[in-house]
């Protein structure tokens, strides 16, 4: 606070007291004619009389003016003054968050320095992960890691950009961010609708269909680049394996369609702000944890 509002706010503190301490003196004051009408009736009986307020109610006043004056002297309030005591929010968030980190570092503890591949078969680790799990990642990847409409299943193991304890750290620690073209105003309907059976249909056996067979060539000039010649995709650009029966964004031909002509944009946060070395390591301990049979 810059001095002059320091010095505005000292004011209007002091002159609010001193006007409501003035007030209570002036009105408990005996004045001529007190106990008699003021001449003021309604309802034909109700009578306004000149009575000041009791005592008891003006000492009860009189109490809230010095306990104010007190806590101005003990905590701030005056401006930039700091009180007696030296209290503030801000220390006694600090002193808080101090007890908090210190019993968050005693819980990780025992788990730091491991690799995440141990981590990964310890019981203890994986029932803290899956705590880290539902506090950071279940609002996108749901509470049992299915995922949902554009948010990956992470227990089905398909991976994106690849399924090492290595890159799912990475994707914990920097975040991903994938994108799809549109191909819109760049595809004639004949082309789109022979593309669209061709990605719907790749991971079936039965690939005899006309459709299918003229999607092969829009494929091979238009989406190899990402996803590879034979639809595999590839972990380096986070496109997806299209020879596969697992979809991102649906299976339809109306969603197919709907990727096609307006493409895809995905992004995962970073977390390398929000969680230490070792919750990371747990996070991802658990997560590859989700694809392994349980004993």
């Amino acid at each position: 606070m810059s001095p002059f509002w320091n010095i505005v706010v000292i004011t209007l503190v002091v002159a609010n007291i001193a006007g409501c301490l003035w007030l209570l003196i002036w009105t408990a004051r005996r004045t001529p004619g007190e106990g008699a009408e003021t001449g003021h009736v309604w309802d034909d009986d109700l009578r306004e009389y000149n009575n000041p307020l009791p005592r008891w109610w003006l000492n009860l006043f009189v109490i809230t003016i010095v306990f104010a004056a007190i806590y101005l002297a003990l905590y701030p309030g005056l401006g930039n003054l700091p009180g007696r005591l030296g209290w503030s929010s801000a220390s006694q968030h600090d002193a808080r968050a101090a007890v908090t980190l210190a019993k968050r570092e005693s819980l990780y503890q025992p788990f730091e320095g491991r690799e995440i591949a141990d981590l990964q078969q310890d019981p203890a680790a994986r029932a803290l992960g899956g705590k880290l799990f539902q506090t950071n990642c279940a609002g996108c990847h749901g509470v049992d890691a299915r995922g949902a409409k554009g948010f990956p299943n992470l227990g089905d193991g398909d991976w994106l950009y690849g399924g090492s304890a290595e890159l799912v750290y990475a994707s914990i620690t920097g975040g991903r961010g994938g994108q799809m073209p549109s191909f819109f105003g760049t595809i004639d309907e004949e082309q789109l609708q022979s593309l669209v059976a061709f990605v719907r249909d790749m991971h079936r056996p039965d690939h005899s269909a006309v459709e299918y067979a003229a999607g092969i060539k829009k494929f091979s000039t238009t989406c190899v680049a990402c996803h590879g010649a034979d639809g595999h995709g590839n972990p380096l650009l986070g496109a997806p394996n299209l020879s596969d029966d697992i979809w991102l964004h649906g299976s339809s031909s109306a969603a197919i369609r709907e990727t096609i002509l307006y493409g895809r944009k995905s992004q995962m946060p970073a977390f390398e702000s929000l969680l230490g070395e070792t919750e990371r390591r747990l996070l991802t301990g658990y997560v590859l944890s989700l694809g392994q049979p349980q004993p």
